[in-house]
Formats: C-alpha cells, sequence, structure tokens
C-alpha cells in the first residue's frame, strides 16, 4: 500500500509542476502584453526569462525529465550518424536531378504521341 500512495503523491506532484509550468509559460506570455507601456526588451527578457523558468520546472516532472532523457538520447544517435562527404552530396544530388529530367522527358513524349494519336483517330490532325 506504502507504493501505491508513493506513486499518487509523485502523480500529484508531476501534475502540479505541469501546471505550474503552464502558468508561468501563460503569465509570461501575458505580462508581455499587460506591460505594453514598457520597453520591448523588458516585455522581451519576462517572456525568455518565463521560458526558462517554465523549462526548469517542466523537466524536474517525470514525463519532464524522460523528455530531458530522450532529447540526450537523440542526440547521442545525431552523433553516431555517418553523414555523407560533399561530394558524395553533390554526385547523389546530380543523379536525381538528371533522372528527374529524364523521366521527365519521357513523360513529355509520351504524352505527345499519344496526343498525336488520339487527333489521328479523331480526325483533327493533318
Amino acid at each position: 500500500m506504502a507504493v501505491n500512495v508513493s506513486v499518487a503523491k509523485q502523480g500529484f506532484a508531476d501534475r502540479l509542476k505541469l501546471t505550474l509550468t503552464v502558468a508561468v509559460l501563460a503569465g509570461g506570455v501575458a505580462g508581455f502584453y499587460v506591460l505594453a507601456d514598457q520597453p520591448q526588451v523588458v516585455r522581451v527578457l519576462l517572456v525568455l526569462a518565463s521560458v526558462g523558468l517554465a523549462l526548469l520546472i517542466g523537466f524536474n516532472s517525470g514525463p519532464g525529465g524522460r523528455l530531458w532523457g530522450f532529447l540526450k538520447d537523440s542526440r547521442t544517435e545525431v552523433r553516431r550518424v555517418i553523414w555523407p562527404t560533399r561530394r558524395e552530396t553533390l554526385q547523389t544530388t546530380g543523379i536525381v536531378f538528371v533522372a528527374a529530367v529524364v523521366v521527365g522527358i519521357m513523360l513529355w513524349l509520351f504524352d505527345w504521341v499519344i496526343s498525336l494519336a488520339i487527333r489521328g483517330f479523331m480526325g483533327m490532325g493533318g
């Protein structure tokens, strides 16, 4: 029974943290508009501070911690990718471009031949 109470408290704490995160973000955005008579720099700094505080609160919740772990793992995976060299990228781009042009010309020729055939059958052509 102690485990269930602990999980329930943790779930409540996470919901509270996420609610507080949304409230801080909404407060920052609302403050931007409420302080319309203040200099633009002050208003932008208020929004940036609220975003920073909201991220700090959000990432300390259970779902936020899992999201942060996912982002760190994603960054690690992106670093493991073997990216093509500039030469390989240009060669592949060139091949795709040439293939697209060839297919485009073939489709134009097929369309032209079919158009001639239809005109001939309908007696509209020379």
